[in-house]
This record gives structure tokens, C-alpha cells and sequence, in this order.
């Protein structure tokens, strides 16, 4: 125990003994350091961190960009000889809708463009404020045809024409343009430019519904960005920008920052079809349903054989059903209202994801019938280029070849022997 007791008497002075000389020494007293009010801890409070003196400011947070925040910018002016829609391809000027679901707001933001927007459109020419749609004025057509010619000049070479088609090929680029349930729509003609400030022409892959008209979606892609379809295999197109384009004076295209609300329409199927009372009508929807099937659609898949299928089919059957399982309901409705246009028919129901169309008591084919060609289901880039009179001539049809139906789309007998049109 005494030995223990030394030692902690040792252990305890050695602590004195080393601050008395620390104290006593002379460089202690002349080089004091006394720290600044900052850096003292009565000056803070005990709970706080310390700050550091060189912290940076931190930075302010990202703002989106708002269309209310105009900033005394001037309204967006563009010289486009036509009427900005939201879908070019899924909308026409001709059918007029019978009410808006909201006010008239435009979709570009208030103030942004210095067109008006009528609900459906905003037109070139200033419309009144009462009407809904404003009439477009009969020179803007011919200003898109002499605007269209400047920009292409001289038509291509087959030489040319092949040597773009190969550079778009999926092996050789992966910029692409993929038109679905939309169709062409406002942003797509800026994506489109945009493309074409790298390259003479773009890969435009087309889905859905608007393949139906393929015709169509080639018509207004010229007419809107006043280019050309050198080529088209299926869905796939491929658009040239011509050979006096210039990207440092591409045209001004406001952009819609929002999709508009779809106004109302007109109902597609009516209670009672005309001519039919309402017992009838009852009738051939359940007979309707009960028909086989004519063929089944895929989602987003190709659609340009719908059109000439049903026709042949009326040939045989007074009723056609679709299979449309798996699809969106506004999707097949968009078809049954093309299918109603384009064959003509008259819609039945959309009961169970089905589209049901009647021939109509006063059906009548084409005088001039002739099986299904290939060429006009998938495209091909000869048949784009021929004159009017080779492609009316019937040596030249029988040259390019006719097929019953292409080989990619399997039918039933009994579905085959309705593809056949006899001349009447």
C-alpha cells in the first residue's frame, strides 16, 4: 500500500511542477496570443456550430422557366403559311366540333405567339373572336407549293436518292423520329429541323393509328416542313430536307408547352342506326359480335391493310369485326372513325375492345377491282417517283407486280376468298 501511495504522489506532481515552469518562462510572457471576439467561446452560443469563415454562398435554386414570366419579351411571330394545329395528321379543318371542354387558353402560353387561339387551331389569317375556326385564306396553299419548290430545286437522282436512303439506314444512324397515337404533331416540325441541321434527311418511323393513311402522314410531312418522302418501306420514312435548305434561316416554330384538350365531336355510334329501327339495331350489334373475327390488331403496330381488307370483306359479309384486345378505347375509336371515312361503313359498336362496321343497305364496289398490291400496303421507293401517267398505265401496274395479299399477314380461307374483287 505505501508503494501505491508513492506512486500517485509521484504521477499528481508532476502536472504542478510542469505548469509552474511553463509559467515561469519568459517567452510565455512576451509572446501572449490573445484570440479574436469571433473566435472566443463566451461569444457564441454553446449550442451552435462554428461557421466557417470561407464558406461559399450557396447557390440559388433552379427556376423552370414559366410562361407567365414574359419579362417585356415581345409576342413570337412566325411567317408559316399555314394553321398551327396540335396533331396535323389526326385532325382536319373540315369536321367541325360541336363545343370546348375548357375556355379558349392557348397551349404556346399567354402572350407567347401573336396568333389567337381558337379552341381548335391558332389560323394565319386573324379570326373573329366569335367563331371557332377562321377560313383559311386561298393563297396560303400556293405560298406552301412556291416555298416548297425554292427550298428542294432541282428534283434527286436515283443515285442520290439511294445514297440517302442508305445513310438513314439503322446500321448506319440512330437518329429517328417515331410518330405514335398523335400523329405528326406542332413539336414534331422543330424535332425535325433540328435533325436536319446534322444531316440531308431523317428516319421518320410511324405506329398506331395514323398508319391507317400513310398517304396522308407523307402529305402533310412535305406540306408542313416542305420537305420530300424520298422513301417508304412500311412505317418507315425518310425525308429529305432539299438541296437549297439552309439551317441558319430555318423557319420560326413556336413551341406548345402543354397538350390542349380534345373539343367534343359528334358521337360516333348513334342509339338507331338510320334506315333501321331501334329493335334492328339490337339485332345486328349482338350479330355483329358474334361475326369471325376479320383480323386482330396489335398495339402500335402497322395498320395500312385495314382499309383495303374491309372493303374486300364487305364483298362477302354485310357486318365486319375488328379484335382490338389490348388497345387503348380512344385508340380504336380514332380507327373506326378513319375506317368510317375511308371505306365508307357505318359503325355499329365498340362494345368488349370490338369494332363492328356495317356495309349499309346501298353498298357498292369498285367498278375497277383488282387483288391487293403489295406496293401500296408497304411502299416502295420506285412507286415514288413515277409520273402520273406511268403510275395510271395498266402495262406498268402489271409490270410492277400485284399480289393478293403480302406475305407478312396470314388469313382464314374463308377470309382469303373475300379479298377477291370481281369486276363488275
Amino acid at each position: 500500500m505505501s508503494l501505491l501511495t508513492r506512486l500517485t504522489r509521484q504521477n499528481s506532481s508532476t502536472p504542478t511542477l510542469f505548469t509552474r515552469h511553463f509559467s515561469s518562462s519568459k517567452l510565455h510572457d512576451r509572446y501572449t496570443f490573445k484570440p479574436p471576439s469571433s473566435l472566443t467561446p463566451e461569444s457564441q452560443s454553446p449550442n451552435a456550430t462554428p461557421a466557417k469563415p470561407n464558406k461559399k454562398k450557396p447557390k440559388p435554386k433552379y427556376r423552370p422557366p414559366s410562361s407567365l414570366d414574359q419579362a417585356g419579351r415581345k409576342p413570337v411571330h412566325s411567317d408559316l403559311p399555314f394553321d398551327f394545329r396540335f396533331s396535323y395528321t389526326e385532325s382536319s379543318a373540315k369536321v367541325r366540333p360541336i363545343g370546348l371542354r375548357e375556355p379558349k387558353y392557348s397551349p404556346f402560353g399567354p402572350g407567347r405567339v401573336d396568333r389567337k387561339w381558337t379552341g381548335v387551331c391558332s389560323p394565319a389569317v386573324d379570326p373573329k373572336v366569335e367563331s371557332l375556326e377562321g377560313g383559311e385564306d386561298p393563297k396560303l396553299e400556293e405560298q406552301r407549293k412556291n416555298k416548297r419548290a425554292m427550298i428542294q430545286g432541282k428534283p434527286l437522282t436515283s443515285a442520290e436518292r439511294k445514297a440517302l436512303v442508305l445513310q438513314c439506314e439503322r446500321s448506319k444512324t440512330k437518329r429517328q423520329i417515331n410518330i405514335g397515337r398523335d400523329g405528326l404533331t406542332h413539336n414534331m416540325l422543330n424535332d425535325i429541323h433540328n435533325h436536319w441541321k446534322f444531316a440531308e434527311a431523317v428516319r421518320i418511323k410511324c405506329m398506331g393509328v395514323p398508319t391507317i393513311d400513310m398517304k396522308n402522314i407523307c402529305t402533310q410531312l412535305e406540306d408542313k416542313t416542305f420537305g420530300q418522302v424520298i422513301s417508304r418501306h412500311g412505317g418507315t420514312l425518310v425525308l429529305y430536307r432539299g438541296r437549297n435548305y439552309n439551317p441558319r434561316k430555318r423557319p420560326v416554330i413556336p413551341l406548345m408547352l402543354w397538350k390542349p384538350h380534345e373539343p367534343v365531336y359528334p358521337r360516333l355510334i348513334k342509339t338507331t342506326i338510320d334506315g333501321l329501327s331501334i329493335q334492328e339495331t339490337k339485332e345486328m350489334r349482338k350479330r355483329g359480335l358474334a361475326v369471325p373475327a376479320l383480323t386482330k390488331l396489335a398495339k402500335n403496330g402497322f395498320y395500312a391493310f385495314l382499309v383495303p381488307m374491309v372493303r374486300d370483306a364487305f364483298l362477302s359479309s354485310e357486318l365486319v369485326r375488328i379484335d382490338c384486345q389490348g388497345l387503348e378505347r380512344s385508340d380504336y375509336k380514332k380507327i373506326g372513325c378513319k375506317l368510317r371515312d375511308m371505306v365508307p361503313c357505318i359503325l355499329v359498336t365498340f362494345e368488349n375492345e370490338q369494332i363492328v362496321a356495317w356495309r349499309g343497305k346501298d353498298y357498292k364496289p369498285l367498278k375497277d377491282g383488282y387483288f391487293l398490291k403489295d406496293r401500296e400496303l408497304f411502299g416502295d421507293d420506285d412507286d415514288l417517283h413515277l409520273s402520273e401517267e406511268e403510275q395510271g398505265d395498266e402495262t406498268n401496274a402489271a409490270k410492277l407486280g400485284y399480289y393478293q395479299i403480302s406475305p407478312k399477314y396470314s388469313l382464314p380461307m374463308t377470309q382469303f376468298l373475300a379479298l377477291k374483287i370481281w369486276k363488275i
